[in-house]
């Protein structure tokens, strides 16, 4: 792999992370460290938050506020939450699928 798409790659993250997104009103959040309910939970994110996605990628079927989906959103360094519980405004990916 080119440096030059070592490099875009890493700006594409960034630009997509530039954006931050609700968590559905009403709802604490849990942060789970990996795309799972049975991954070790992290932090609870309070009423009214945003987060930033950093990428994205398929873990365990969640049913929210926004629908049922497999989709889990990175919002930190080994910090996950289903998509379920963000509104992106899309039922697919909104940001690079995680490596």
């Amino acid at each position: 792999m080119a440096v030059e798409e070592i490099e875009g790659a890493g700006e594409a993250v960034a630009a997509a992370a530039q954006r931050y997104y609700a968590v559905a009103p009403g709802t604490t959040l849990n942060v789970r460290s990996g795309p799972g309910t049975h991954y070790r939970l992290v932090r609870v994110l309070p009423e009214g938050a945003t987060v930033p996605i950093f990428c994205q990628r398929p873990g365990e079927t969640v049913s929210g506020p926004y629908g049922t989906t497999k989709i889990w959103d990175n919002i930190g360094v080994g910090e996950y939450v289903s998509d379920a519980y963000v509104k992106t405004g899309s039922d697919g990916y909104v940001a690079p699928r995680c490596a």
